[in-house]
């Protein structure tokens, strides 16, 4: 049973017997007149178990944008239905609103629209229905919660894909296709051209040279079906936020950004997300199947507060290849203390592979180490330089190591990893 305003509104009115009667009876009369009101409504309203409810729901959306969910209401029962429909979201759902007035003949059937701007990824649900159809005299009515589950799969917002063009098009200079071959370590032989100055003297061909009594170099272009492993830190470190965005929504657009590129350059790309076990798992997918994977599989992960487990990510990479590779691992660098296990486990990883550490950087900050008008300020700017002295050990041992570090603010790192892929590609590495 629920009661409305009306109702209390009508049993205020009793204080009026009592100021004209000054009898405490006169007020008992008018309670039991009231409730009898109210429990006559209640018996003539359409009961709300006899509703029959169906949802309609988009398959998935990406963060950031909108869609619609729909609930279609059909009376069962063989009185009109007054009442209010409320559709329980998630808050991360971002529904517009949840309740909504409905007037349903019997055997009618009504839709109702619910707008959704979810503002995190991931499954954001729906676990019930309640329904309160109110009497002719709208004080009180009946209510009752229809378990009715429906899931709308917010996958990663992937805002970075507008650098992918640009570096597509530093992959076709790479590639031969808009400007010279380059040569170096690691890369196809291409083609024999005449020696210039500047040319590095390894290349020359003394074969050739002698066939033609000048001196020829061999010209040489990036190899392809190269191996990316992207292993994705999912641990306690990956739930700060920076510039309102999680360390692992960061971690996911940057290993979607070089997934994309190191595909359309032919290299294969796995992706693992792990901590203290294995979250996630992208391997074998190739071309337009990759990104579609990647997402699929990012969509529902969230940070898990734990201390991920380094050491086990030498034997996983080990399980996808072995041979050498681009091993990047999306993870902070913020401190030594949570960066021991990860420099302990650097060395067995640089033997075999080319190893990058993606860290997300917090421009936070450098906006406090030179804001110092006041002595909290002035706290708060020495607190800053030790935690960028901290990230700067952190990473000068990383580059001891044998590692490369990437490190950038959110919406910087993408690109950034991108970059020093295609560095690491002009430079012949890979």
């Amino acid at each position: 049973m629920a009661v409305t305003g009306w109702f209390v509104a009508l049993l205020a009115l009793g204080v009026v017997p009592i100021v004209a009667t000054g009898s405490a009876w006169a007020l008992l009369a008018w309670v039991a007149l009231v409730v009898v009101l109210g429990a006559l409504d209640v018996l003539l309203a359409a009961s709300p178990r006899t509703v029959r409810l169906r949802r309609e729901l988009p398959a998935a959306l990406r963060l950031g944008e909108s869609t619609v969910a729909r609930l279609v209401v059909v009376n069962e029962g063989r009185r009109t239905l007054r009442g209010v429909v409320r559709d329980a979201w998630q808050p991360s759902a971002g529904a517009a609103t949840s309740r909504r007035a409905v007037v349903l003949r019997p055997g009618r059937a009504s839709t109702l629209s619910t707008p959704l701007t979810p503002f995190r990824r991931g499954e954001r649900r729906a676990d019930a229905v309640t329904i309160r159809a109110w009497g002719p005299l709208r004080l009180a009515g009946r209510q009752a919660t229809h378990a009715l589950p429906g899931v709308v799969r917010v996958m990663p917002r992937f805002s970075s894909r507008k650098h992918l063009p640009s570096r597509l098009a530093r992959l076709r200079e790479l590639d031969g296709r808009t400007s010279v071959m380059i040569r170096g370590q690691g890369t196809e032989f291409d083609s024999l051209r005449e020696y210039v100055r500047g040319d590095d003297v390894r290349s020359i061909d003394w074969r050739a040279t002698a066939r033609r009594s000048d001196l020829v170099v061999r010209t040489w272009r990036p190899e392809r079906d190269r191996r990316v492993v992207v292993v994705v830190d999912s641990g306690r470190t990956s739930a700060a936020r920076v510039d309102d965005e999680p360390r692992l929504d960061t971690a996911f657009e940057s290993a979607l950004l070089l997934g994309a590129l190191a595909s359309r350059a032919g290299d294969r790309v796995d992706v693992v997300v792990v901590d203290r076990r294995v979250r996630g798992r992208v391997q074998g997918a190739t071309g337009p199947a990759l990104l579609s994977s990647m997402v699929e599989t990012m969509a529902p992960l969230e940070a898990e507060l734990v201390e991920t487990d380094w050491s086990t990510v030498p034997a996983l990479v080990r399980s996808i290849t072995t041979q050498r590779s681009l091993v990047v691992l999306a993870t902070t660098v913020d401190s030594p203390g949570s960066a021991r296990s990860l420099l302990a486990v650097l060395p067995q990883l640089t033997r075999q592979h080319l190893v990058v550490v993606a860290s997300v950087a917090d421009p936070a900050l450098d906006v406090a180490a030179v804001t110092r008008g006041d002595r909290g300020e002035v706290y708060r700017a020495a607190a800053a330089e030790r935690a960028r002295l901290d990230q700067a050990r952190v990473s000068a041992a990383v580059a001891q190591l044998g590692a490369d570090v990437v490190s950038a603010a959110p919406a910087d790192l993408p690109p950034a990893l991108a970059d020093r892929y295609l560095a690491l590609k002009a430079a012949g590495r890979l």
